[in-house]
């Protein structure tokens, strides 16, 4: 056990309800946390030296078990809906009461580490876990403080995640045995149950997502960012699957974070110290920074082995498609250090579109920007959440839904306000399919993706001729470097084109019933860019 000068885990532990530990393991290194998985037989070391790991019964994100306590605090702020369940703070009291009562006698693992590389909007966290791997991944995905900061750093929120601890939703007051809680009033994040690692990632991303629009005036996003050679930077919004991550890999470009960003009045920053990337069907052919960061100290779940060896089968779901791994940002070679950036000067939108219908890209106009914003069109990829087991259509506001506690007309605005400003240009890139819908028509080839994005940052895409698509109004470029012409007009890809016009209607018709419930909230320029039918 670690332990420094001023800061003592045993008794931050006490103070925290969790007494008597066996053993209290305080800021452990990497090295030390893999020998003590494979010690307990927790994992195993794959051929490139990552640490592998089956995270048990849950394998994504389990979004109807994740609760925010409402109090004096919440009540009026929270825009309470199916992804933000309301819970009693009795309800968390008896959890916490739970949680660490089940922990007290048992080796315990606790890291102290930060969210947020701008220091104006630092968040210090604490992470209590009950396996070394968790904290682990802590250490992967969140930013680590030097060893002079940990003397006297301040806690500012608490995670305690026990995959151990089932709930009874009899007197607890849950859906089932799992539970993810969070109470901002107290500045805690309760996780029982499952020890799916993304819980913890995106219950600090519901919190940042939470306080930063709320309290300082700072746009929270679901986004990756990177950064050109000269200082251009851009933004990816978008849904898990829809290649945040891997489209902002750009071994051009310097990597601001793959995930989650905050954009203030100078430019945007990283939340996290890590990157947190789907293995499914990984090569170093199409993705080598994200297979090159596959080595010592990054966390692979999930994954299974070929026969007899520990080289990984990327391309088995056996387990689930969301296979997954972490590791620290600077095992991208070319991660932006602090990772920050200015404003933004080109914004694209990633919709993994299940139907086949929209443009590989297109430009937006503003009004278009926000209408595409608000709607949030993708596909859950399978695998992201349990149950999913295969592309489904949904909406979701601002590309992040289910991490909203805000009212998703409070991100539009700040959006709209700073894509006026600063007049960015805003793409819509389809990741999904083309040439028909899902189970007939094929996925956009990736590299084809990477060449629209390049044209787009290049500016190469502001000289060529454009043709407005006739049911949403998108702007498709005629030509592209580095793409077959006929790959950029979705309606060529199709053999029965009147098929392709009755499927663009149907998907149209998604779109204008999602939106009525915003259309009150929204400006007229907005109305004016719903689809035509």
């Amino acid at each position: 056990m670690q332990m420094s000068s001023v800061r003592n885990p045993i008794s931050d532990l006490r103070d925290l309800g969790i007494v008597d530990a066996s053993n209290v393991h305080f800021q452990l290194s990497p090295e030390v946390l893999v020998s003590q998985t494979l010690t307990r037989n927790q994992g195993v070391l794959t051929d490139t030296g990552a640490l592998a790991i089956n995270t048990g019964e849950f394998t994504g994100r389990s979004p109807k078990d994740k609760f925010i306590v409402k109090d004096e605090l919440t009540a009026t702020t929270v825009n309470w809906n199916d992804f933000n369940l309301p819970i009693s703070d009795e309800t968390f009291d008896k959890l916490y009461t739970r949680i660490t009562t089940y922990l007290s006698g048992k080796e315990v693992w606790m890291r102290d580490c930060y969210a947020c590389a701008d220091n104006d909007y630092r968040l210090n966290i604490r992470v209590v876990t009950e396996t070394p791997w968790a904290s682990l991944f802590a250490y992967n995905m969140f930013l680590r403080p030097t060893e002079e900061e940990l003397e006297y750093l301040h806690t500012d929120w608490t995670i305690i995640q026990a995959p151990g601890c089932f709930a009874d939703p009899a007197t607890d007051g849950t859906r089932q045995h799992n539970f993810s809680v969070i109470s901002f009033s107290k500045k805690m994040i309760l996780i029982g149950g499952s020890a799916y690692t993304g819980e913890v990632k995106k219950g600090i991303f519901t919190i940042l997502n939470y306080v930063l629009p709320h309290d300082k005036g700072v746009l929270s996003m679901h986004c990756s960012a990177n950064i050109g050679q000269d200082g251009d930077t851009a933004v990816f919004f978008g849904l898990s699957g829809t290649g945040k991550t891997t489209l902002s890999a750009d071994p051009e470009r310097k990597l601001i974070g793959d995930d989650e960003h905050g954009w203030t009045s100078n430019g945007v920053f990283n939340f996290e110290g890590g990157c947190y990337a789907k293995c499914i069907d990984l090569s170093e052919e199409k993705e080598p920074q994200i297979f090159h960061a596959v080595r010592e100290g990054a966390l692979l779940e999930n994954i299974t082995f070929y026969p007899e060896t520990n080289r990984v089968n990327y391309a088995d779901k056996s387990i689930t498609e969301n296979t997954r791994v972490s590791y620290p940002l600077h095992y991208i070679d070319n991660a932006m250090e602090p990772s920050i950036g200015g404003i933004p000067k080109n914004i694209f939108f990633l919709t993994c579109d299940a139907y086949g219908v929209l443009p590989p890209i297109s430009r937006l106009s503003p009004g278009q920007a926000m209408y595409q914003f608000i709607s949030g069109y993708t596909a859950k990829v399978a695998g992201t959440e349990a149950g999913v087991t295969e592309p489904k259509s949904t909406f979701s506001a601002c590309f992040g839904a289910p991490f909203l506690p805000l009212h998703p007309a409070k991100y539009a605005q700040m959006l709209g306000e700073r894509m006026r400003k600063h007049k960015v240009n805003v793409w819509l890139v389809n990741t999904g399919w083309t040439g028909g819908a899902y189970g007939t028509g094929k996925r956009i080839k990736l590299s084809y993706t990477r060449a629209m994005i390049s044209a787009a940052l290049s500016g190469s895409l502001n000289k060529v001729a454009y043709t407005d698509h006739p049911i949403f109004g998108f702007a498709q470029p005629e030509t592209c470097p580095g793409v077959p012409a006929d790959v950029l007009d979705p309606r060529n890809t199709w053999e029965d084109k009147k098929a392709y016009d009755k499927q663009a209607k149907d998907l149209a018709s998604q779109f204008i019933r999602n939106f009525e419930k915003y259309a009150s909230e929204a400006e007229k320029e907005i109305l004016a860019a719903a689809p035509k039918i």
